[in-house]
């Protein structure tokens, strides 16, 4: 503890030495900044909420005394270098992809929720609304705190704003990018023709095509909202955190408003419950017998 402190203390004298400390100090906050930043909002925090769990029961099982336990905790930490290097193997792709292009900088500070205007879910809903009635396939895939970065690379990029227009046409069957996933970033269409990884998963319905496996897959790992419509059914799908659910126009918007806008959706979500409430009553009204 001392040698930690004494460098500490050295920083009430102003002398080159206590400036380099600053800037020692700076940096490692710097960098361990930019490490959360990474892993946040993917599945890193799994991993280091493991890591963590890994540890505590080392030092449990040390105290306690419990030797086989321990023993084979201890021998497993040998391989721990090369499993977290496995593991984050994706993180640390895009890490050094952006040292690479000196991205040094974050290119935003906020969240997602703070970014994704009322218009812009607007727009994705009634587009998917759109593509449902005319039985059109569609893979929508919504950013929110982590970087797609790596997915929005094996696309065609755009950089343009999300209309309900612009989503219809792209997934239109003549146009050359409808095969793939858009990739929406707060108000910005960035990228489509995107593809995305499938799941594996052995809950998932069988009948499942590919688009509604890629719109899983994206989710497990990253953290998105994947909007997904059904070529054949007409029916529209939302997938968060490996979990596909059927929804109707109305859910659809006010699921996204609530993950995407946080406290900004509460309005919204009171009308789209009322609407559903008058839907219900109209829905058991006899109708008069002429």
């Amino acid at each position: 503890m001392e040698e930690i402190l004494k460098p500490l203390t050295g920083l009430r004298e102003f002398s080159r030495e206590s400036l380099v400390h600053v800037f020692d100090i700076l940096l490692v906050a710097y960098l361990n900044y930019r490490l959360l930043s990474l892993t946040r909002g993917s599945r890193a925090w799994r991993i280091l909420g493991g890591i963590v769990a890994f540890v505590l029961l080392l030092v449990i099982s040390s105290y306690l005394k419990l030797q086989t336990l321990n023993w084979i905790l201890d021998k497993a930490t040998l391989l721990a270098p090369v499993a977290l290097v496995i593991l984050l193997l994706p993180e640390l792709r895009q890490a050094l992809e952006g040292v690479g292009k000196l991205g040094f900088w974050p290119k935003r500070l906020s969240t997602m929720e703070s970014n994704t205007d009322l218009k812009t879910v607007d727009a994705i809903v009634q587009a998917a609304a759109e593509l449902a009635s005319a039985s059109v396939g569609a893979l929508i895939v919504i950013e929110r705190e982590a970087s797609l970065d790596e997915i929005v690379a094996n696309g065609v990029r755009l950089d343009a704003k999300v209309s309900a227009p612009l989503l219809g046409s792209i997934f239109y069957d003549q146009n050359p990018l409808h095969d793939g996933a858009a990739i929406i970033r707060g108000n910005e269409l960035v990228a489509a023709a995107c593809r995305l990884p499938l799941s594996e998963s052995a809950g998932l319905d069988r009948t499942l095509h590919m688009r509604h496996r890629a719109a899983v897959g994206v989710t497990e790992g990253r953290d998105c909202i994947s909007v997904v419509v059904s070529e054949e059914r007409g029916r529209i799908s939302v997938a968060t955190d490996g979990i596909l659910t059927a929804v109707t126009p109305v859910e659809l918007r006010s699921t996204l408003n609530a993950e995407l806008r946080g406290n900004h959706a509460s309005k919204a979500s009171i009308r789209a419950r009322a609407f559903r409430i008058r839907q219900r009553k109209e829905e058991e009204v006899e109708e008069p017998v002429v």
